[in-house]
């Protein structure tokens, strides 16, 4: 598995499109998580709903 993960990662640098690759990735992962967030707060980013179950920046009843 780790060999696999080295040569892609070589093959991503040597693309001349490594930059454009880095950044729809970085992209995807953002969202990825910011979808992730909401779904654990009851809430999207700004939006106000009573029924939020806690708050984006940490402070919630834990298990």
């Amino acid at each position: 598995m780790t060999d696999d993960m080295m040569n892609l990662r070589a093959f991503v640098e040597k693309s001349p499109d490594a930059d454009l690759l880095r950044e729809m990735i970085g992209f995807a992962a953002e969202r990825l998580m910011e979808l992730e967030v909401g779904a654990a707060t009851g809430a999207g980013y700004g939006e106000r709903n009573p029924l939020r179950t806690a708050q984006r920046n940490g402070d919630r009843e834990r298990d």
